[in-house]
């Protein structure tokens, strides 16, 4: 494990008494801690996690650790392989752009519903999540950016009505989580968000559906257009694949 995972992960450590039972809740804290140190790439894409470790470090049994790690196969986090350890799967740009078809359809299907039914109380939610995006950028804080930009998008969600929407794109967008995440530091890249996302505040203020559709869709496909850059920088973090 590299030195900033250990690092990080001696900041995470699980209270003991919290431990349980399969399914209790020091596997769902362990779950929780090493989903985000993945998709933080603080555990990085290809590393070799070992079960005594990681249960040092958060202060748990190895138990839950298991249980988290099994939970993180089936989210296509780790890759568990017989005889010869768990790793940390790299990204698939497949699965990037499955992700984000998806969370686009969601989404800009809700936008739409949220131009029509938006309260200026709901607006004005919004608006303090962007000024506080804003500030964060000031301060280079990529992992509160992230945090209020999921609020930002679910809040779009929750306002059309459908916050169903955002649960689903939840479930499919792992691979697509660890691709935001390494885009943020591009030159420029957190700016613009912090810009797209006032101007879909503005369409909906306006109540414009079409022009909260169109700017949220120009948005969201930032990501994949930051794809090539980011894998030219971290060519070790991504599968080799081919499409059919």
């Amino acid at each position: 494990m590299t030195d900033v995972g250990i690092d990080r992960l001696r900041d995470m450590r699980i209270d003991r008494l919290h431990a349980s039972n399969s399914g209790g809740p020091a596997s769902r804290q362990a779950y929780r801690a090493l989903r985000d140190a993945i998709i933080a790439t603080e555990l990085e894409p290809g590393q070799r996690l070992s079960e005594n470790e990681l249960a040092e470090r958060l202060a748990v049994s190895r138990t839950p650790i298991r249980e988290a790690l099994i939970r993180l196969r089936d989210d296509r986090f780790v890759q568990i392989v017989p005889q010869l350890g768990t790793f940390v799967t790299r990204i698939s740009t497949a699965a990037v752009e499955d992700a984000q078809f998806i969370r686009e359809s969601l989404e800009c299907a809700a936008v739409r519903l949220a131009a029509t039914r938006a309260q200026d109380g709901d607006l004005a939610a919004l608006a303090g999540l962007v000024r506080r995006q804003a500030e964060v950028v000031g301060h280079g804080d990529y992992g509160r950016f992230a945090v209020l930009d999921d609020e930002f998008h679910a809040g779009l969600c929750e306002l059309a009505g459908r916050p169903v929407a955002w649960e689903v794109a939840q479930r499919v967008k792992g691979h697509l989580n660890r691709v935001r995440r390494l885009s943020l530091p591009q030159p420029h890249y957190l700016d613009e968000m912090v810009a797209e996302h006032r101007e879909v505040l503005e369409a909906l203020e306006r109540r414009d559906p079409d022009a909260a559709e169109t700017t949220l869709r120009h948005h969201l496909r930032m990501v994949l257009s930051a794809l090539p850059a980011i894998r030219a920088q971290h060519p070790d973090y991504f599968q080799d694949e081919e499409r059919g």
